[in-house]
């Protein structure tokens, strides 16, 4: 009996394959030649069985959501495509595409005898060229075709025409039976088909064409996508031949009919369906979010800066890119759409979409890096503008994260806070005095016009009556005391002042930025003012590793990543480190109490540039605000033990357009009501205080103000 089943395979082989070759030949090779080809190809050994064929690398796209898991942001693909199993499928489906494109699947090996009998007889008695391709070889020949695996010439010799090809292809078809079974490989040919329309598998082709998922398909539209894969180009009904797509319709509900899948009556009742079509898109890429919501493609495009970022996804970027769009991962960002709603709406009462001035804002969660929100007044799109309106109301340059042409602002006074920590860590208490005059003349030397007193750095207090005097770390950063802080960069050096902006994360994307940090901080003494460019995303970022006694988490924008097959990846996961000793960053809490108004945990402070919003939030707060020279750009920054905020009023396309003093107020206006609004629900929390080893020089030596 094993005799007779090895020599019934033995000829099915033989005629398969010479039949092939004569079908395909026809009147191009002698038929001597192909029966020698055929037949050396059967006696040469047997390749192995790619892994590919047995678990497909198609092509699945990646979905992003928002951070409650269910919130759709956009999808990345590069063919629309998402596998779903058999059990997902209507049962119809199945029928219909072994009913069109393989009615005798249930009864071959992987190659039908029979087939290429007729086919060979069809191709000498009529001129004509039919394959007799079965349904398994059709898989064979779809997966290799696809296989990202394999070279471009590899994939494309999966589909030429040639004797060799089709010999391979049956001999993969009949190994694979042996490996999988019949429900398993219709499974993988319905996940890999395309069906025209951009479709790629039935899961995306039943959602763009009738935007329902596969299990919900009728007779009438299962007909009607099984009669697509032949002539998936031409006869696509959206944006082909929709009377084709009507034949080929009631083509595959005859052949259900004849072999007994379906009754007359009700394949009748089918055909007499109109074609109703109800087609959607799959969203794709970032100028690809929901409509109403796109403030939300300056968070997605950051998202693929971040992703292009990680070495995990690939050696190079486009590496990283070609995984984003094939690794069908499920990607669950930090994006908060209540607090981007929030943020988004305070933004745009401050400028609205069509103002030259623009005010990013980052909201950033301390002790994660986890990014809620990142809104600006900007529409995320490709949209033409009016002439003469510069990336406004519609632009895809990153103005909250920076990159690309974007350096991003300067942020003034906020900068204080690096020269704070670097000399808390240097061992200067916050008790530090000193008697800070109107105008200090500094070692430091500098170039240009702007506070330089025969070449040296020598900036002044905004209000000398209100700021010159002894001061402490305490009040000086509270009403933001220029000459104080630049005594204290001078006994600190700028050097560690710069290295400390670095060590929380803020980036140098100017180059000229770049090349004093690395060649000349050692008289960056105005960097302490905030001379150098930076983003809200940035400062967010360090405020928070504040926020968080000293633990700075690298901006993440994710959650979770899972891919295709339910593993998480690793760079979904926080990536956090210790940068400052505890109490130093509890000593820079204490003292940032005092800009906006709450009191330290010492009651050293004595008023604030944004006086006003620890009584108007209702719970601890600290921050700083800052002004460039000139009012050219105004920056407030806030935050709390659970979260902190950025935002910058600037002119993105000329650095020139002062925004003036006055937004300032409407800045602590945004993330005030941010933190209020997200933190509402949540508990009170205070900052813990620093010891008194950082507060003063002497241990007990405390007094009131």
């Amino acid at each position: 009996m094993i005799r007779v089943r090895r020599l019934d395979k033995l000829m099915t082989i033989v005629i398969a394959g010479v039949l092939a070759g004569l079908a395909l030949a026809v009147a191009a090779l002698p038929a001597a030649l192909v029966l020698g080809i055929g037949v050396r190809g059967l006696t040469e050994p047997w390749s192995e069985l790619p892994a590919s064929l047995r678990t497909p690398p198609t092509a699945q796209r990646s979905t992003l959501y928002a951070n409650d898991g269910t919130t759709l942001i956009t999808s990345f693909y590069t063919e629309d495509r998402v596998d779903v199993p058999l059990s997902e499928v209507a049962a119809v489906m199945g029928q219909a595409i072994v009913a069109a494109e393989d009615v005798r699947f249930y009864q071959h090996r992987g190659v039908d005898a029979r087939g290429v009998v007729r086919a060979f007889t069809a191709n000498q008695r009529d001129g004509t060229r039919q394959g007799a391709s079965t349904l398994t070889m059709q898989y064979v020949r779809n997966v290799l075709a696809s296989d990202p695996a394999l070279t471009e010439e590899e994939r494309a010799r999966a589909t030429e025409i040639t004797v060799a090809r089709k010999l391979k292809e049956m001999r993969y078809a009949l190994a694979l039976e042996q490996k999988l079974s019949k429900e398993q490989i219709l499974a993988g040919y319905l996940n890999i088909a395309y069906f025209g329309a951009g479709a790629y598998g039935v899961g995306a082709a039943s959602k763009r064409y009738f935007s329902k998922p596969p299990a919900k398909l009728t007779l009438a539209e299962a007909a009607l996508l099984a009669g697509l894969v032949r002539s998936p180009n031409t006869d696509d009904p959206i944006n082909g031949d929709a009377d084709a797509a009507l034949v080929r319709r009631a083509y595959v509900l005859d052949r259900l009919v004849e072999t007994g899948q379906v009754a007359p009556d009700v394949a009748a009742a089918a055909q007499a369906e109109p074609l109703t079509l109800k087609p959607s898109t799959t969203p794709n890429d970032c100028a690809a979010v929901p409509k109403g919501h796109e403030d939300w493609g300056f968070f997605c495009d950051w998202f693929t800066r971040w992703w292009n970022e990680q070495p995990s996804f690939g050696a190079t970027v486009d590496e990283r890119q070609r995984t984003l769009r094939r690794g069908g991962f499920r990607i669950v960002s930090s994006l908060d759409p209540a607090v981007q709603r929030t943020a988004t709406e305070e933004v745009r009462k401050v400028y609205d979409v069509n103002d030259r001035r623009a005010a990013p804002t980052a909201v950033v969660q301390p002790g994660t890096g986890r990014v809620l929100a990142m809104t600006v007044n900007r529409n995320y799109g490709m949209a033409e503008n009016p002439t003469g309106r510069k990336n406004r109301p519609n632009t895809v340059n990153q103005l909250v994260a920076g990159g690309g042409a974007v350096t991003g602002y300067q942020a003034g006074s906020t900068f204080k806070l690096f020269a704070l920590l670097a000399a808390l860590e240097a061992g200067l208490p916050l008790d530090t005095g000193f008697d800070a005059p109107s105008r200090i003349v500094t070692r430091f030397q500098i170039a240009g016009d702007s506070a330089n007193c025969d070449g040296r750095w020598c900036p002044v207090n905004a209000d000398p009556r209100g700021m010159d005097g002894h001061r402490t770390m305490w009040d000086a950063f509270g009403l933001s005391v220029n000459t104080y802080f630049a005594w204290l960069t001078e006994r600190v050096g700028a050097d560690r002042v710069v290295e400390m902006a670095e060590r929380l994360g803020i980036r140098f994307r100017a180059e000229s930025d770049a090349q004093m940090a690395r060649y000349g901080a050692r008289e960056w003494g105005p960097f302490t003012l905030g001379v150098t460019a930076t983003t809200p995303l940035d400062l967010a970022g360090a405020y928070a590793a504040v926020a968080a006694e000293g633990r700075w988490c690298a901006p993440m924008p994710v959650l979770s990543i899972t891919d295709g097959g339910g593993r998480a990846a690793a760079a979904g996961r926080p990536d956090c480190r210790q940068v400052l000793d505890v109490d130093v960053a509890r000593g820079a809490a204490d003292a940032a109490r005092c800009p906006v108004g709450d009191q330290s945990m010492y009651r050293r402070c004595s008023g604030g540039t944004a006086a006003d919003l620890r009584s108007r939030l209702g719970r601890p707060v600290a921050g700083k605000t800052g002004s460039s020279d000139g009012n050219g750009t105004e920056t407030v920054v806030a935050f709390t033990p659970q979260l902190a905020v950025a935002s910058i009023a600037a002119n993105p396309d000329d650095p020139r357009d002062a925004v003036g003093k006055a937004v300032q107020a409407r800045l602590v206006d945004v993330v005030g009501r941010v933190l209020y609004d997200t933190l509402r629900d949540e508990p009170v929390r205070d900052f813990v205080p620093p010891g008194e080893s950082v507060a003063y020089r002497v241990t007990g030596a405390r007094t009131g103000n």
